[in-house]
């Protein structure tokens, strides 16, 4: 339907029509140039503007100043003795206190005083300034929310842009931490490289506690387990060194070049011993060397990795020596994803390589046994991380499969269902197998670190259930197996009396045509 307004409006209604003509020109107006308006003008310069409707922003950068901190020491020495008495020598001194003890003024004072502190000790003994007020009350689980807080930054000190590559903490239980520093891209070394790895102090991040300066750049390095003033590490040109902290900075002792490995030291470990002086190195050249530092001209012992059956020699990254698995057993994470058990005290040789573990894509970074539980063991590799049982060829356990490489990973010490994992993105993850399985807690809080009510009884629970699906898959594998191999010989041996009747037929046919053809005859 279409929709539309008709206006008309008469002619007349616009008024007269208008008609023009011509004439001629008319002086309306003679305006004379005033002077002193001339005066007063001046000649403009042309100016260029910019008009821009935005609105105006500003971007201003504020750092605060660091603050550099010096540790300070003093010294006090015993004072408030008379000039004639020297507090150093021991018979001045006691001489000077039985003197001192006779006057009657310091009885009479001791006395005094003696009374004062009777009745505080006796007020100090009747109360309990220790007593627990909620003894025995449990929390059934952590309700503390989930945090994260940088305590300390520790920055590399040298100008060249190097990666941590090991860490290990003092023993002890300190606030220190030994940090090697190198740069692993092969041929690819910048030129006047530093070498110095550092012992860092928690409690003082601005400068290192101690220097550490190798002829090598440092791979690896762990603390001593009985004398924590010696180091241990492992050099990128394949020497082993040890530093000892009361000498100095340089190592007490290194390994020839002729007899220590071929490529970098990327893992060692000291072993359980009487002197505490026995460690062992692996490397990616195949072979583990035993060292006994008293006596560093050769290793005292060595393996080839190999697996059983094969001459194929592989690398080792990663190395794990826990002596509750016991004393004489370790287990070699490899550059090709395999995990070796092994046994130095094995009673042949050939059996000092024992069970092998395939499963990750590319080189085991990380191996650590669970600290609750020996028995199972944390590897990490290409994208994931597992958990293995050593009863069992397979892991029980598979994290997901992240989009960056994983390239470490421990066990907490004080929960067994919590491990953390690093990335090569720079990612920490921590992950909780008593909260969740699937996915990783990202951040820290003391419910990551309190163990929790009937956690190990649920972590054991949750450890036999994987590890039986694992050997019931592994029964099952078998008897189809079997089964698949009874089926093929009955097949067989049914062609074999098919082939049989065939040819007793074929026999029979023959004796048929020979009779016929005699009695034709």
């Amino acid at each position: 339907m279409e929709i539309y307004h008709q206006y008309v409006r008469l002619r007349k209604d616009f008024g007269r029509y208008p008609v023009f003509v011509d004439e001629g020109a008319e002086m309306l107006a003679d305006i004379r140039p005033n002077e002193e308006h001339a005066k007063e003008h001046i000649e403009r310069n042309p100016v260029t503007t910019v008009a821009q409707v935005v609105p105006e922003m500003s971007e201003h950068e504020v750092n605060t100043t660091a603050v550099v901190f010096a540790t300070k020491a003093m010294n006090h020495v015993e004072g408030g003795w008379p000039k004639e008495v020297d507090y150093t020598e021991a018979e001045h001194v006691i001489r000077y206190r039985k003197k001192v003890e006779k006057d009657e003024e310091y009885i009479k004072s001791v006395t005094a005083l003696g009374a004062v502190i009777e009745d505080l000790v006796k007020a100090n003994n009747a109360v309990d300034i220790y007593e627990e007020y909620f003894a025995g009350k449990i929390l059934e689980q952590s309700t503390e929310a989930p945090s994260a807080k940088t305590l300390a930054v520790l920055r590399d000190p040298s100008k060249g842009k190097r990666g941590a590559q090991y860490l290990s903490w003092h023993p002890d239980g300190s606030r220190k931490v030994a940090v090697a520093y190198s740069i692993l891209e092969f041929q690819q070394q910048p030129d006047n490289c530093p070498m110095s790895s550092y012992i860092w102090d928690v409690s003082n991040p601005n400068t290192p506690d101690f220097e550490l300066t190798p002829q090598s750049q440092l791979t690896s390095i762990n603390f001593n387990l009985k004398d924590t003033s010696l180091v241990g590490a492992g050099q990128y040109n394949g020497q082993f060194a040890y530093f000892d902290m009361r000498k100095g900075s340089t190592p007490v002792e290194a390994s020839p070049i002729e007899h220590s490995h071929r490529d970098p030291v990327y893992d060692f470990a000291w072993l359980q011993s009487k002197t505490g002086t026995e460690c062992m190195s692996v490397s990616t050249d195949g072979s583990v060397l035993w060292w006994d530092i008293r006596k560093l001209g050769e290793p005292t012992e060595s393996l080839t990795l190999k697996e059983r059956g094969s001459e194929t020699i592989l690398g080792a990254m990663s190395l794990e020596y826990n002596p509750q698995a016991g004393p004489t057993k370790f287990m070699i994470g490899t550059e090709q994803g395999n995990i070796m058990t092994c046994n130095r005290k094995a009673k042949n040789p050939q059996d000092r390589v024992g069970a092998s573990f395939p499963g990750h894509h590319g080189p085991v970074y990380g191996l650590v046994r669970n600290p609750f539980y020996p028995k199972y063991f944390l590897s990490i590799g290409d994208w994931t991380a597992r958990i293995w049982n050593e009863d069992l060829k397979t892991p029980i356990m598979t994290s997901k499969y992240h989009s960056s490489y994983l390239t470490g990973g421990r066990w907490s010490p004080t929960r067994p269902g919590v491990f953390y994992t690093i990335k090569m993105d720079g990612c920490l993850d921590v992950w909780d197998y008593f909260y969740k399985q699937n996915d990783p807690t990202l951040q820290f809080s003391d419910g990551l670190v309190d163990i929790q009510p009937n956690e190990k009884q649920a972590l054991t629970s949750i450890f036999e259930r994987e590890t039986n699906r694992e050997k019931n898959l592994e029964k099952a594998v078998k008897e189809a197996k079997v089964k698949a191999r009874k089926e093929a010989a009955k097949t067989s041996e049914s062609d074999k009396d098919r082939a049989l009747d065939e040819q007793d037929i074929l026999k029979l046919e023959k004796e048929f045509r020979d009779s016929i053809e005699g009695t034709a005859h």
